[in-house]
């Protein structure tokens, strides 16, 4: 069997996963959620030096919670880290959650990017983000409108309109990998002026435009960034259905942030607060743990790389934006 993109190339495409989303285009924000049909196994590793998020300390390998209900990504900040009630509460009434006497408590870590400065108007009477978490909850599916959507609604880089991204890669093992990111880089995509992503290398059936990579290289002393607006953060998750133990999804976290130093530059900066959750399902044992964990980190990286360009060339425009589409400048 060769390494090729699961039937839909999405995050989907590992078995018992669904991802829902919800947007405001007035306030140019939203809330993508990754839910399981059952409960996963959970890691994170933070690499970025701004994050904002819920719920991330109990995903140590030392802590006692094995397994979360769903994972959260939003925009708007701090006011973000609401969507994340908004899905726990439509979680308890679903009866899911962590059995404690009587009652259930969902386990729901989040993560924010910053969005606030998009062109969108965030004069809200109340805050959006409780009812966009449990819109997203209720709309969750096997597909998942890439781009200017959910969470990726209102993100951007240094140069393009961000957005929300997802790719698969189906193993020789037996073993399925998807990624989802949400784009909002301190830094670029693209290569200095060019069409080409830093990503290209990666690429799989032409799946973000097909232009391979660059052919001449800026000088990269001082790359594009937006960091006079403090509007950054690139946060995503990386699932599989192999049987992971919590240290071993922490270490899976890990490896899939070569991915974003593959796509964006720079990456990982004191401004942003990239971070990545690993999701495992557990539907599919290790039949060689060392070779296998091995690849699957590989495979992580390679799709969290991919998932970052397909989420920038699916951007749509829409009234009010303060920075170019992919498609816009280059289609």
């Amino acid at each position: 069997m060769t390494a090729k993109p699961g039937p839909r190339n999405l995050i989907t495409d590992v078995p018992g996963l669904r991802v829902g989303q919800a947007q405001d285009d007035t306030v140019k924000t939203g809330v993508s959620v990754l839910l399981g049909d059952a409960p996963f196994t959970c890691g994170v590793h933070v690499m970025g030096g701004a994050p904002g998020t819920r719920e991330t300390d109990l995903l140590a390998p030392d802590k006692t919670v094995e397994q979360v209900d769903a994972l959260v990504l939003s925009g708007g900040s701090a006011f973000g880290l609401d969507a994340a009630s908004g899905v726990a509460d439509g979680l308890r009434a679903m009866g899911r959650g962590f059995a404690v006497g009587d009652q259930r408590v969902p386990i729901v870590p989040g993560a924010i990017i910053f969005d606030l400065l998009n062109g969108g108007d965030k004069d809200w009477p109340d805050n959006p983000y409780k009812r966009l978490g449990q819109e997203a909850l209720a709309a969750a599916s096997d597909n998942i409108a890439l781009g200017s959507h959910g969470a990726g609604t209102g993100a951007t880089t240094a140069t393009l309109k961000g957005g929300i991204g997802s790719a698969s890669i189906m193993l020789p093992s037996g073993h399925t990998v998807g990624a989802l990111v949400i784009v909002n880089a301190l830094g670029s995509a693209t290569v200095g002026e060019s069409p080409h992503f830093w990503a290209a290398p990666f690429e799989q059936s032409d799946e973000f435009g097909g232009l391979g990579p660059a052919r001449t290289y800026p000088d990269l002393t001082t790359p594009p960034t937006k960091l006079g607006q403090h509007a950054n953060t690139t946060i995503g998750i990386v699932a599989t259905d192999a049987a992971l133990t919590k240290p071993q999804c922490t270490r899976l976290a890990t490896a899939a942030h070569d991915g974003y130093a593959r796509a964006l530059v720079p990456s990982h900066t004191p401004m942003d607060g990239d971070l990545i959750f690993a999701a495992a399902t557990g539907a599919r044992a290790l039949t060689e743990p060392l070779s296998e964990t091995l690849m699957l980190g590989h495979a992580a990286a390679t799709c969290m790389a991919r998932a970052i360009a397909r989420g920038v060339h699916a951007a749509t425009a829409a009234e009010g934006d303060t920075l170019p589409t992919w498609k816009d400048k280059f289609g």
